[in-house]
């Protein structure tokens, strides 16, 4: 795990300590994400510099260092993540007699190396194709002079790009970190107000976009070429979960159950016990939960010591479990630390997130999330998690919730949904509240809490929905942001104006598709990343291993919803190895009571960024729809921590930004 920058371009023969200076400082805004080295590489005539900061994990020696060049000199390369077979890689190369040296000229044994005789030996792309892991690279062709980068087939791992600067003096970045590429001095970090509508859609920022104009994200599952006589860069996809959720929806496992079973263990123990290779210390979270259960379970399955497991409490009970993730480990003879968090101190991290997220983020759970990695870090420096489990296998409440609700909307005609919908729009909420306010202790379900407007509105917009994705979208919408965003104009996403074909997928597959595609990489993966990252912690997901991903969604649906259950079948390989009894409770989200704390002890934090007159001077946000939704909060009227959380991140970022452009 560590982090990757370079630049190409910028103009031929810049001065070689001009060029290295500028290098080391954009290295050194990461060097969280790799404290125990670092080096540089350029070339002036080529006009391409790279470098790198390293968090030793595999191979210690020096002959891990990067940027690394390969045996010819042909491929020089940063590389972040692991790549997980890589030794199997090594084993293929030597038995083609493709290795360096024919199998004796190894340097060392880090998987940067394989990757580069790889890329010798069989090219880029289909060496990728090989690799099992999490990753980031840039990697340099010397001959061809073609920049590639490429990026891991979920996402796990970040990596920005963009031109920079204007005509032959242009210079496109690339790096781990949006920190990284504002070091550069072509960096302009103008706020991209498109990207922006986004964040306030989502509180976070989908793949493509990036806070900053004229940078990108590379997708998941992508390689991009460029070059100075090709400068529009060349994105291509090696793996698609779009595709891998249409052709495994298409043929299906048809074993038994017990046979589905044994098979998603197996996969599920080998994914495990590759992350588990590591010449550092090795532990994992621990929630109690049943992803991360099962994780630690095939963990403990296949090591011959107690595996280290960590976990973060708190004194309200309606956000604490502690309790449960200690009743498993202790049943599994795991080596567990807990750390029970005061408010104080979950709220002494919230002024660091700017600088962990070096865009705008908004997903309070990444306040825990640092916290337990901050644990961690004390005793280990990888841990393994159970992110994922809930995309691969129907984990959330609202997909089937989402379902339901589109099968009963569904069948009244678009036309009269619409004419209801235009009806209801055609009063303003404050008009609604006025009108109704007084009957809302009589009003059913959640329509009787006020402001009714508002609830009448967001349902006037379910009520236009075309297909089920429009439905789930209105349900996971912070802010209609066309509205909010001065000058902003929302991109289309396949959420919104480019829906995905999906073709087979049922409304439930549909949405976990959804979320595998855009939600997990983009929230969950983006918290994990930059919170462990923070602390120099090297985070793995085995729920993530491609193998693992594409059989789970060969995986029948009803082996995942089964009598009221989700997860039907990930629960029944824990059940092997943990009492059913320590397991089965409501399932609790991992975040911290923000919208309590919005009224208390942050209040006055929240009221200095929602400033009327300061929403106005930056010229962001129309001031009218935060101060009234802040005021509706504070009131106790409407809970409205999430849409306010997004305003709060933005707000709290910017305040931090060199320049406010």
């Amino acid at each position: 795990m560590c982090g990757l920058v370079g630049f190409l371009g910028g103009g031929r023969g810049r001065d070689a300590r001009e060029t290295a200076a500028i290098l080391e400082r954009m290295a050194d805004a990461i060097v969280s994400r790799g404290p125990d080295d670092a080096g540089i590489w350029s070339d002036g005539a080529a006009a391409i510099g790279l470098a790198h900061r390293r968090l030793s994990i595999l191979d210690l020696s020096a002959a891990g260092h990067q940027p690394m060049a390969g045996p010819s000199g042909r491929h020089v390369i940063v590389f972040n993540g692991e790549i997980y077979n890589h030794l199997d890689l090594r084993r293929e190369l030597e038995q083609s007699g493709l290795a360096p040296g024919g199998g004796q000229g190894w340097r060392g044994h880090s998987d940067t190396e394989t990757l580069l005789a790889g890329f010798a030996a069989w090219g880029i792309r289909a060496t990728v194709q090989r690799c099992i892991g999490m990753f980031a690279f840039a990697v340099w062709d010397t001959q061809a002079r073609v920049l590639t980068l490429g990026r891991d087939r979920l996402g796990e791992k970040p990596l920005y790009y963009g031109w920079q600067g204007a005509g032959d003096a242009a210079c496109f970045l690339f790096g781990s970190d949006l920190k990284a590429l504002r070091a550069h001095p072509l960096c302009a970090a103008e706020v991209d107000r498109d990207a922006l509508c986004l964040l306030m859609r989502h509180n976070y920022i989908p793949a493509p976009h990036s806070i900053y104009c004229g940078i990108s994200k590379l997708p998941a599952g992508c390689l991009l070429t460029v070059s100075l006589e090709q400068r529009a860069p060349r994105v291509d996809a090696y793996w698609s979960l779009a595709e891998t959720a249409v052709s495994g929806v298409r043929e299906p496992f048809t074993g038994s159950d017990p046979e589905a079973i044994d098979a998603l263990e197996d996969l599920l123990k080998s994914a495990v016990r590759q992350q588990m290779l590591a010449d550092v210390p090795l532990g994992a979270f621990l929630s109690g939960g049943i992803d991360s259960s099962a994780v630690v379970a095939l963990m403990q399955a296949q090591s011959e010591r107690p595996v280290k497991t960590f976990s973060i409490g708190f004194h309200e009970p309606g956000y604490n479990e502690a309790e449960h993730a200690l009743a498993v480990a202790r049943h599994l003879g795991a080596d567990h630390t807990e750390l029970y968090v005061t408010p104080q101190e979950a709220q002494d991290v919230i002024p660091l997130l700017p600088d962990l997220y070096s865009e705008p983020f908004a997903d309070a759970s990444q306040i825990p999330t640092f916290l337990v990695s901050q644990l961690a870090r004390r005793h280990v420096t990888v841990s393994l998690s159970g992110d994922a489990g809930d995309e691969l296998f129907a984990g959330y409440g609202r997909y089937l919730r989402n379902s339901r609700h589109w099968d009963r909307i569904a069948r009244v005609p678009l036309g009269l949904r619409k004419l209801a919908a235009g009806g209801i729009r055609a009063l303003p909420p404050g008009a609604w509240n006025t009108m109704l306010g007084p009957l809302s202790p009589v009003l059913p379900g959640s329509l009787g809490a006020a402001p009714v407007g508002e609830k009448l509105h967001q349902g006037a917009r379910k009520l236009s929905a075309r297909r089920i994705d429009d439905l789930y979208l209105q349900s996971i919408s912070r802010w209609e942001p066309e509205g909010l965003v001065i000058g902003g104009r929302e991109p289309q996403t396949c959420l919104r104006g480019r829906p995905l074909p999906l073709e087979g997928l049922d409304d439930v597959q549909r949405l976990m598709a959804l979320d595998a595609l855009v939600y997990l990489p983009d929230d969950i993966l983006v918290k994990v990343d930059r919170a462990a990252m923070g602390v120099s912690l090297e985070s793995r997901v085995p729920f993530l291993d491609h193998r693992v991903v594409e059989f789970a969604w060969r995986i029948p649906q009803s082996m995942k919803l089964r009598d009221g259950a989700t997860k039907w079948i990930l629960r029944q390989v824990l059940y092997r190895h943990v009492p059913r009894e320590l397991i089965e409770r409501p399932k609790k989200g991992f975040s911290v009571p923000v919208g309590h704390w919005l009224r208390g002890p942050l209040r006055d934090w929240a009221e200095s960024l929602l400033d009327e007159s300061r929403l106005r001077r930056e010229g962001f946000f129309d001031p009218a729809p935060i101060r009234r939704t802040w005021a509706e909060h504070l009131s106790g009227r409407r809970n409205a921590q999430y849409p306010l959380w997004g305003v709060l991140m933005f707000q709290a970022w910017l305040e931090k930004q060199p320049e406010s452009r």
